[in-house]
């Protein structure tokens, strides 16, 4: 099959988990004899056209707008542009694949055009993210995404909780959903004996200092106040023997602020944006992962921390519970509740056995049900159901 995939991130752009979804699928689809051309924005220095990975990589110019939307309509402009004349040079394409609402609008121009069935995946809502609706840009952002999954041919989601959630946010019927969840490739969490690791360590908390820690933004929906929260009651019963390390980029005045105002100041250390590389090495010593989100369509990070050999405490939020088993592979809390949180984590933290127990049980499970090739034969079977029915209809 050759499939036209659209999406508005990919590396070395990386905005959120689309870029590593996009990344880390479409090879796997290559290794199945597909052929991938995907559509996304220009950035730094990387090339215009590159093969990464078996993946034909097609970077447009955007034109900078007035606002967000403004830029966003450009690219689709561009992404528009540019598919068109891609389909006529390289077609036909039997699928085209749209990666959430911001390419839309090419996604859906393209597939009327030239009359090729249009496929869907739902990373987020607008809904879900700020639990409603309440403003004129979060209906426009929901409209749009109900334009996109009206005009799919199927829609693909990551999580059980995601279909019902797009059946009824954007009224998407339940029979036209499929869920297949997200992946991540375990082997780039090797531990590389090749460092000084209690050097490495010491860059972030003392020797006696259990290392705690979140990865991801730093926005409200993510819960890291409510970790916070949680801190005064971990580090009383911890005899104040733990750091918590918060890593990740954007505006975290407020959870400074708020760590100042706790009197967890010194306990805590916000490192800002964190490299793959030192990611990697930081797993490697620390003693619990910590995902306390309000909202969670999936939760790759903390597939990432199971691939490390890092306990994860999650909330109840979202999808979190579908790739969290209580008690079998990491400690699942309720959301927004700091002390059941600090329970969470203080289990992990004083019981080394179930620690370790809860990362063997995550590792075993990950491989069972999160990596790629399989994941990548699951999208190969919704895009062969579409082209069947393609087949019967006369457009």
């Amino acid at each position: 099959m050759k499939i036209l995939v659209l999406a508005w991130e990919f590396p070395p752009r990386l905005v959120g988990g689309i870029a590593r979804h996009v990344a880390e699928l479409y090879p796997e689809l290559v290794k199945l004899g597909h052929c991938i051309h995907l559509i996304t924005v220009e950035i730094d220095s990387a090339l215009f056209y590159e093969v990464v990975e078996g993946i034909h990589v097609h970077r447009v110019p955007v034109a900078t707008g007035d606002n967000f939307f403004h830029w966003v309509v450009n690219m689709n402009e561009s992404m528009g542009h540019h598919g068109g004349k891609l389909i006529l040079e390289q077609g036909p394409f039997d699928i085209i694949h749209a990666h959430d609402w911001l390419v839309g609008d090419a996604a859906i121009a393209l597939k009327y055009h030239f009359k090729t069935p249009l496929i869907a995946t739902i990373h987020a809502t607008e809904y879900g993210r700020y639990n409603g609706i309440h403003t004129r840009i979060h209906d426009y952002i929901s409209g749009k995404e109900k334009l996109l999954t009206h005009n799919a041919w199927r829609v693909i989601v990551c999580t059980n909780y995601m279909r019902h959630e797009v059946e009824k946010v954007l009224n998407v019927p339940w029979n036209k959903i499929d869920i297949i969840h997200n992946g991540i490739r375990p082997e780039k969490k090797r531990r590389s004996p090749e460092f000084d690791h209690v050097a490495f360590r010491r860059l972030f908390a003392l020797d006696h200092e259990k290392i705690v820690y979140y990865v991801g933004r730093m926005t409200h929906e993510k819960g890291i106040f409510v970790l916070l929260n949680a801190a005064p009651q971990i580090l009383s019963e911890m005899k104040g023997s733990v750091k918590f390390v918060l890593i990740g980029g954007g505006n975290t005045n407020n959870f400074k602020q708020q760590a100042w105002n706790l009197g967890i100041w010194d306990y805590c250390y916000f490192t800002g944006f964190m490299s793959d590389e030192d990611l990697n090495k930081f797993q490697t010593v620390a003693d619990c992962a910590v995902f306390p989100s309000l909202y969670e369509p999936f939760g790759i990070v903390a597939l990432e921390s199971f691939a490390a050999l890092v306990p994860v405490v999650v909330s109840n939020a979202g999808g979190l519970p579908e790739v969290v088993s209580h008690g079998q592979t990491g400690i699942v809390t309720q959301a927004n509740d700091a002390v059941s949180l600090a329970g969470g984590i203080l289990k992990v933290l004083k019981n080394p056995d179930l620690a370790k127990s809860l990362t063997q049980n995550a590792y075993t499970n990950l491989i069972a049900r999160f990596t790629w090739p399989q994941l990548a034969k699951q999208t190969e079977t919704v895009y062969s159901l579409v082209l069947s029915e393609r087949e019967k209809v006369v457009w």
